[in-house]
């Protein structure tokens, strides 16, 4: 069990979508991650840009923007998601 698993409910904190929530849908390497969300395009992105949070969706490797929807939904996070959190400039 890693803390960047699949389905792991991450929040950007670098780069144009910094603040917003996205969901890990594959591990690429030690490195990088590939996450999507409600408000960010699916990406890869460095470890070191993105902060994990406590809260999982059930999704399988690779799932699809729309499964990552229902995945959502299903769990009940559409607000949670929506939301833009403040991230402090260092």
């Amino acid at each position: 069990m890693s803390v960047y698993d699949i389905g792991r409910l991450v929040v950007k904190t670098m780069g144009r979508e910094a603040g917003y929530y996205g969901i890990i849908v594959d591990v690429i390497d030690k490195n990088y991650v590939i996450i999507d969300g409600l408000k960010i395009k699916r990406r890869r992105v460095n470890y070191k840009h993105v902060e994990p949070l406590s809260e999982t969706i059930n999704i399988k490797k690779g799932a699809k923007h729309e499964d990552i929807e229902a995945a959502i939904k299903d769990a009940k996070l559409e607000n949670k998601m929506k939301e833009i959190l403040s991230i402090p400039i260092k």
